[in-house]
């Protein structure tokens, strides 16, 4: 999967790369964990050898009998003096917000690819290819609204799949489904003389909190509930 970024700056990082596939140099690109930074390189340099950086005889064997390599998870390689890159087409890709000063000396070009937070021209773009990603995978028909508070980006690209789908999941579950999930729930959660009373609240607080959102007012949630106004106050005051 690739996506065309709106920003500059990966823009950029992409349109150097790929004029610099052909030559015999050294590439270094950084950044924090799941912004996009290997699925960049697998679209410019798929056909390259690629290695992991956890063991770096791997890495030196790599190097040994290749001359166009992708070594990732470059972070983890101890001692990068043991490495010899001449004559040779490397791309690192190191997971982190700063690298080891001495890498300088083993590469042409360092980028530095930003996290989405510094990327806001892409989360909407990367909010529509996921959600409709979602939709196909769950094979949904109807217009689902992701607001941006449900979204999230904590780690990235990986989050922020992750928050779409659960929401998806969420907004378009059937009542069959709910049902399932809350057998299950209770499968594991079943304990206690008092199960009853300690897991109504999953219920109550879920109905007085849409019914809250739907009419805005308690007097006439308490209508619609059947409940004295009293009571529906005394259980706000407790669950919320």
């Amino acid at each position: 999967m690739f996506i065309n970024s709106n920003s500059q700056t990966i823009s950029k990082i992409y349109r150097t790369l790929q004029a610099s596939k052909e030559l015999m140099v050294s590439s270094l690109i950084y950044g924090e964990e799941f912004t996009g930074k290997k699925t960049l390189a697998k679209r410019l340099f798929e056909n390259f050898v690629w290695v992991r950086g956890e063991n770096i005889d791997d890495v030196k064997r790599a190097l040994e009998l290749n001359s166009h390599i992708v070594i990732t998870n470059f972070e983890n390689i101890g001692n990068i003096d043991l490495l010899e890159f001449e004559n040779a087409n490397v791309v690192a890709i190191y997971n982190g917000k700063t690298y080891n000063k001495r890498l300088e000396n083993k590469f042409a070009f360092i980028y530095y690819f930003p996290s989405l937070r510094e990327r806001e021209e892409d989360i909407e773009l990367f909010t529509k290819y996921y959600t409709n990603e979602a939709k196909e995978i769950f094979d949904i028909q109807e217009d689902i609204k992701i607001e941006k508070k449900e979204l999230d980006i904590s780690k990235n690209l990986k989050s922020l799949r992750s928050s779409i789908f659960k929401t998806i999941l969420f907004k378009t579950v059937k009542r069959e489904e709910l049902s399932y999930i809350m057998f299950n729930y209770f499968l594991k959660n079943y304990k206690g003389n008092n199960v009853h009373k300690e897991q109504l609240e999953i219920f109550e607080k879920a109905l007085i909190e849409a019914g809250l959102q739907i009419y805005g007012s308690q007097l006439k949630l308490s209508e619609i509930m059947g409940i004295n106004r009293n009571t529906l106050r005394k259980k706000i005051n407790e669950y919320f």
